[in-house]
């Protein structure tokens, strides 16, 4: 950018377990700006992994900050051009991208999911990752091997 670094917005924890990582989450899967929808969905799909959940010491929302976790890539690759030829650097990732892009993998594989409602998507995704199996962690592999496989080009970091 060229002014100053846009300050971050406080993030409103939601009404229901008072989190405010649930509200990003919900946030990062809205569409059209319809959160009541998104809360209604994220609430469904945690009511889904409650019932299914055969663990009695963790409770659903600690099931979904697990799979979470399990999903977060600790590396990823970066493209960056030396002397004509572009190399994928391996790097480190900022906490808050983390985050992020552990949100984005777990909401896109579940939309790509085959059960009924979005609810059940979710659901059936969160207790995949909290499994550590199912299309996110495979994709956190991946970027984990793919940063393995570039390492001998760590030195070009910028």
């Amino acid at each position: 950018m060229r002014k100053r670094q846009a300050k971050k917005r406080p993030i409103l924890p939601d009404p229901k377990f008072n989190d405010q990582l649930v509200t990003r989450f919900v946030n990062m899967m809205m569409w059209d700006g319809k959160k009541s929808v998104a809360f209604k969905i994220f609430y469904d799909a945690i009511s889904i992994v409650e019932e299914k959940n055969t663990d009695d010491e963790k409770t659903a929302l600690e099931i979904w900050k697990d799979a979470l976790s399990n999903v977060m890539p600790h590396v990823e690759v970066r493209s960056r051009r030396v002397g004509g030829a572009t190399f994928q650097i391996p790097m480190q990732i900022r906490p808050d991208r983390k985050i992020s892009t552990a949100m984005k993998w777990l909401i896109n594989f579940a939309r790509k999911r085959n059960e009924k409602s979005m609810a059940q998507k979710l659901a059936a995704e969160i207790l995949a990752a909290f499994k550590e199996e199912g299309a996110a962690v495979k994709k956190r592999v991946d970027t984990h091997k793919m940063a393995e496989a570039n390492k001998a080009f760590s030195h070009f970091r910028f």
